[in-house]
C-alpha cells in the first residue's frame, strides 16, 4: 500500500482553510503554496527578498519532515503579484536551487493576502522511496 501522509507546519491557514502544508504520497512530496509568513509568530516581512528566504526556510522544514531535501526537488512554481518583485529573489532562489536545477514557472496573479509577495510550491521525490 502506498504510503500518503499529511505535514502540518502550524500555520493558522492550515486549519482555517483545511488543507496541509505538504502531502507524501509513496515517493512523491508535494507542498503547497508557501508564504513568507514566520509560522512561529505569524509574522511577515514588508521584503519581497526576506520573504522568499522564509518561503524556503518554510518549504525546507516540510521536506526534511518528508525525509527530502532541496536537491530531492524536481518542480518549483513562483507566484508574484508584481513581476518587478521577481529578479530581486533570484540571488536567493539560486542559492537553492542552482545545483538541483528543478523545472520551474514563474506567475504573476494575485494572492491571498495584500502582505504576501512570493508563494512558491514545490514538488519533490524521495530519493529511496516509500518505506517498506
Amino acid at each position: 500500500m502506498t504510503e500518503r501522509r499529511a505535514i502540518l507546519s502550524g500555520s493558522t491557514f492550515e486549519e482555517q482553510i483545511g488543507y496541509a502544508r505538504a502531502v507524501v504520497d509513496g515517493d512523491r512530496v508535494h507542498v503547497s503554496g508557501t508564504t513568507g509568513f514566520d509560522y512561529a509568530t505569524m509574522t511577515i516581512s514588508d521584503d519581497v527578498v526576506e520573504q522568499a528566504e522564509q518561503c524556503l526556510r518554510n518549504i525546507g522544514a516540510a521536506l526534511a519532515e518528508a525525509g527530502c531535501t532541496f536537491a530531492d526537488v524536481v518542480r518549483v512554481r513562483f507566484m508574484l503579484p508584481d513581476r518587478d518583485d521577481f529578479e530581486p529573489c533570484w540571488p536567493v532562489l539560486r542559492h537553492y536551487f542552482a545545483e538541483v536545477r528543478p523545472a520551474a514557472t514563474m506567475l504573476v496573479c494575485g494572492l491571498a493576502d495584500p502582505r504576501m509577495k512570493i508563494e512558491i510550491e514545490a514538488e519533490a521525490r524521495r530519493p529511496s522511496g516509500p518505506p517498506s
